[in-house]
């Protein structure tokens, strides 16, 4: 899910999750129904942890290079 932000003229701005790419232009304020329309913002990116990004390198470079393993000690 992506988080898409969209601002009401008379109620201001709010977020809405929907699948990725299932943003329109213009939707329904939730509070008072009226058109509100998507306004684009920066990514929310996050850092993850050391440990969580070493496992994420080594899974990408396993797909074109897996490790062989030859003995099972």
């Amino acid at each position: 899910m992506a988080t898409y932000e969209y601002v009401c003229s008379g109620c201001g701005p709010y977020d809405v999750a929907l699948p990725m790419g299932g943003a329109t232009p213009y939707r329904d304020c939730p509070e008072c129904g009226g058109p509100a329309r998507r306004i684009f913002s920066a990514p929310s990116l996050s850092r993850v942890g050391r440990a969580l990004a070493e496992a994420l390198d080594r899974e990408e470079r396993s797909r074109d290079t897996p490790e062989v393993v030859r003995d099972v000690h």
